[in-house]
């Protein structure tokens, strides 16, 4: 199944100040998420941000909060974003048949988070190179699980291309220079 711009939208998983440090490769997860951030934006899709317990954990890394919507903010205690009525209500709000999910960590909130979109009947959509673990042992596990689960495992320059459709536009062009260097 191809993602399609207007009836997807982007959910940013807990990339919070004190768990960045102690994700693998966590400089290279930011910068995947901020393209894809920008990216979204470009091609008019929601975007939306869950932060755990962020009294504890500190807010979303200073480097994504310029291209994440304030209005897209949404604090949670359960692991899963569809397990806090809150989050759930907010992401149903919006009515998105595709989620499209980044973040971390994989085998926690983003898998539990997934598996339940996923349970709503949504196509759900993993984005293997914008997700990480503590353990990349458990990342791996969290997308063999997920797969199994049914859940779409892609990386950020399919969910790029889907989104934008076709070469000849303004769009493409702003992709093609911004994005594929």
């Amino acid at each position: 199944m191809l993602i399609y711009p207007n009836s997807s939208c982007l959910l940013v998983v807990d990339i919070q100040e004190k768990l960045v440090p102690a994700v693998h490769e966590s400089e290279a997860l930011v910068t995947n998420v901020r393209w894809l951030a920008e990216v979204a934006k470009l091609a008019g899709v929601p975007v939306l941000t869950s932060e755990q317990y962020p009294k504890g954990l500190g807010r979303t890394v200073p480097e994504l909060l310029d291209v994440l919507p304030e209005e897209g903010f949404m604090e949670k205690l359960h692991f899963s974003c569809m397990a806090d009525p809150d989050c759930n209500a907010k992401i149903n709000s919006i009515r998105p048949n595709q989620v499209i999910i980044v973040g971390m960590e994989a085998h926690v909130c983003v898998m539990q988070t997934a598996i339940q979109i996923k349970q709503q009947a949504r196509e759900v959509y993993v984005v293997a190179d914008a997700v990480s673990s503590r353990n990349p042992a458990d990342k791996q596990a969290a997308l063999e699980r997920m797969r199994h689960c049914g859940i779409h495992i892609v990386t950020k320059e399919m969910v790029g291309f889907e989104w934008i459709q076709q070469s000849g536009t303004a769009e493409f062009k702003e992709f093609s220079t911004r994005f594929l260097r």
